[in-house]
């Protein structure tokens, strides 16, 4: 019986031992015992889809949270990382080597552009920088020897968005890999299967978990490079997700639906009630008309996920006076969490990016990233009006 993709999020990948247990259970265990020494020696040969070895290689939580979640999102399997970051690091150093090319946008978090110039770079691997918004630029930057392309669907913090599809036949034609980081995208509106991204990165920190709990990260993909490369690279590094997140994972993937579809009609609300205000200087969000790629926005995906952005008139000053005066949306440097939450990305999750890079990607003095909560979108809007009076 085919089942939908919210009934996959309940029932996908369960395990249920000889108990029979309603809610999966945890195994906090970090080895596993052999009936004989020969079949220890048989396990370490090749070890069963439901045969384990250590936490560090896998683990039944583990294991019920990877096939939920990447059958949700359409590939073949998955490997649990300790972040998100842990994720982006193990995918980008488990698929290169020195000489490599790879290609990516430059609208990155900063810890990814860490990886890619400081990581990658010094263990020779060649990487460009473009504008990921310009097909053109992907037909020009990837050549005959790319290993890779890598970007996020949507960019963190100015919300750019990538025409996925062009970019991963422009890819796939030089034999190239597509990396996808889908943080902003959100499982719940991924598109990377469906535009044909080979892998696919999720924080699961962010809208997995979604309330402020966990770290944690996933990698997406086909089985022969998750259970190759990506697999012996992890194990090996130390990357892997602990089975305590696993396990609050899999409980917030049955709600994981519910709240994310409720907070983008939320950020699709404030977008509308927002926009053309007149301390503004624009309001972005990907499938609102006042963006400037919401066709292509919408032609990817139903919703533009649960994050908004704005620009203040009156650079940094005016932008605090308005984050000072926020009495229900709280300021931290997270996003997809329950709970509303304003970031200004100049002067912490990107302050360390030179000032020129600030400024080709959009990142103003006045730029303010809303993630959206599920607090009643009437009391979010209220909050931020008055707060933009101080402003």
């Amino acid at each position: 019986m085919e089942r939908s993709k919210r009934t996959r999020l309940v029932h996908g990948g369960t395990k249920r031992s000889q108990w029979g247990e309603m809610s999966e259970a945890i195994f906090l265990t970090q080895g596993f015992v052999y009936e004989t020494a020969e079949a220890a020696e048989a396990r370490f040969v090749k070890a069963g889809d439901d045969e384990f070895i250590y936490a560090r290689y896998g683990n039944p939580t583990m294991r019920m949270f990877e096939e939920r979640l990447s059958g949700y999102l359409g590939f073949e399997d998955g490997f649990a990382c300790a972040s998100g970051m842990a994720a982006v690091n193990g995918a980008l150093m488990a698929l290169t080597k020195a000489g490599d090319h790879v290609v990516a946008s430059r609208a990155l978090f900063g810890s990814c552009l860490y990886v890619l110039e400081d990581v990658l770079a010094r263990f020779g691997v060649e990487v460009t920088l473009i504008d990921g918004t310009d097909n053109a630029a992907w037909e020009a930057a990837v050549r005959d020897d790319t290993r890779l392309v890598f970007l996020e669907s949507i960019s963190n913090p100015t919300l750019e968005v990538i025409d996925l599809a062009h970019v991963c036949k422009v890819a796939h034609a030089k034999g190239a890999l597509v990396l996808c980081d889908d943080a902003m995208a959100t499982p719940v509106y991924s598109y990377a299967r469906a535009c044909g991204a080979d892998i696919s990165i999720v924080s699961t920190t962010k809208h997995v978990d979604g309330q402020g709990r966990m770290l944690g990260g996933m990698i997406c993909g086909p089985k022969e490079l998750i259970r190759g490369p990506i697999e012996a690279y992890m194990k090996h590094s130390g990357g892997a997700m602990n089975p305590f997140t696993a396990w609050t994972h899999l409980k917030a993937l049955e709600t994981l639906e519910l709240r994310v579809r409720a907070q983008a009609q939320g950020a699709m609300a404030l977008a509308e009630a927002l926009n053309g205000h007149e301390k503004l200087n624009h309001v972005r969000y990907p499938t609102h008309a006042a963006h400037p790629q919401h066709e292509l926005a919408r032609s990817q995906s139903e919703a533009g996920g649960t994050v908004l952005c704005f620009d203040i008139k009156g650079g940094k000053d005016a932008c605090f006076r308005f984050l000072n005066a926020l009495e229900i949306v709280l300021i931290s440097n997270n996003f997809a969490d329950a709970k509303t939450i304003a970031t200004h990305p100049a002067t912490t999750t990107h302050q360390r990016l030179p000032q020129e890079q600030k400024d080709i990607l959009g990142i103003t003095p006045g730029l303010v990233r809303l993630s959206v909560g599920l607090e009643d979108t009437r009391d979010i809007l209220s909050d931020l009006l008055q707060a933009l009076e101080s402003a």
